[in-house]
């Protein structure tokens, strides 16, 4: 049996690390193409710009909205005619995956500059690609993790808290699927099984958003970068990363792709939507009494989803969530990593189980 991790190359966290952009870059290249989100373009973009200009040549271009292979061919386009030699990702998780699969495409180094810690995209050798409707499409495994993952706290700060806590929901996963996978010797993103340390930080990033988050939250509303906030953003971005990549993933995250075939959801953070596959895994893979309440209440201290209607699905019919079911257990879905034997019907009533105790929960019944 062969174990394989793997980790980017160079990770920066700190207030004020988007002051050191510009000599990264310079160190991998010296033409980038920057693609930066509309919020970043509109409001961040003249905070860097002088930095980064002053160190190589770059061309910034806007990310319209979606990683589906028509944006990454879109702007790979453009960075080709530019003839640039380095890829510079600024945003939040789609941007930061199209940014990736256009580097992957230009075969040339890539950074990335997370502006909100709501999702473990930034570490990642992955790409999620989602149709131009924002429906999961596939995953695109990459042949290496970024070059640089550089977090600037102070630019995390300023976010609303929403996209803290939605990445406290993406880690929420990253223990039970990474243990899931360890009990059932299920390969990672690797195509291998995991290591005894990315177990163990899987299980360090559980432990720390139980520890932390209350606190981290109560700092992102003030816009102070505190210890505790630090530990979280750390947690959503770099633990959770390598947790599920190099841990394995299970059956959150196949939960959250089933649920993206429904409209209604649409409108919510890729994080709310795994907090919510989290809770129906527990119902589904059988665990202790306390687990179960140990996650809800989490769940329930910083403003995770625990029902159906928190992610637009309070009128859902038995119809709609059988295609949820059928979509979460489809071939290859990651969702048979479970140590256990999974249908469509387990799912549904796992989903159904989880809805009930989290409004049980809510109506102090």
């Amino acid at each position: 049996m062969i174990n394989t991790t793997i980790f980017p190359a160079k990770y920066i966290q700190g207030y004020n690390a988007i002051d050191r952009l510009g000599d990264e870059m310079k160190r991998l290249g010296s033409n980038g193409y920057m693609v930066c989100d509309p919020f970043v373009h509109e409001n961040l973009l003249d905070g860097f710009r002088k930095n980064v200009e002053s160190a190589v040549k770059a061309k910034f271009e806007k990310f319209e909205g979606e990683c589906s292979d028509e944006e990454v061919e879109r702007l790979v386009k453009i960075a080709q005619k530019e003839k640039c030699d380095l890829v510079v990702g600024i945003g939040g998780g789609k941007t930061l995956d199209t940014a990736k699969a256009v580097a992957y495409e230009m075969k040339v180094p890539v950074i990335i500059v997370p502006t909100i810690a709501s999702t473990d995209a930034p570490c990642s050798a992955l790409s999620v690609i989602y149709t131009p409707k924002g429906e999961f499409k596939r995953y695109l495994i990459l042949p290496s993790n970024p070059n640089v993952v550089l977090v600037d706290t102070g630019i995390i700060v300023q976010a609303p808290s929403r996209f803290l806590v939605a990445g406290m929901g993406d880690a929420l996963a990253t223990w039970f699927e990474a243990d899931s996978a360890m009990t059932n010797y299920a390969a990672n993103m690797t195509g291998d099984t995991g290591s005894m340390t990315a177990y163990s930080l899987s299980r360090l990033c559980y432990d720390t958003l139980l520890e932390f988050g209350v606190l981290a939250k109560s700092s992102c509303e003030a816009r102070s970068v505190t210890p505790a906030f630090e530990k979280i953003v750390e947690a959503n971005t770099l633990l959770s990363g390598l947790g599920f990549e190099s841990g394995g993933l299970g059956a959150a995250h196949s939960i959250h792709n089933g649920l993206t075939v429904l409209e209604q959801v649409h409108d919510y953070y890729h994080g709310e939507k795994v907090a919510f596959g989290v809770i129906t895994s527990l119902f589904l893979t059988d665990k202790p009494e306390y687990v179960i309440n140990e996650v809800y209440d989490f769940c329930e201290s910083v403003g995770l989803p625990t029902t159906l209607a928190d992610i637009g699905l309070e009128d859902i019919s038995d119809d709609e969530l059988m295609k949820v079911a059928e979509a979460t257990c489809a071939e290859g879905e990651t969702i048979h990593n479970e140590p256990i034997p999974v249908t469509p019907d387990s799912v549904k009533f796992a989903l159904k189980t989880a809805d009930e105790e989290g409004r049980r929960r809510k109506a102090g019944r």
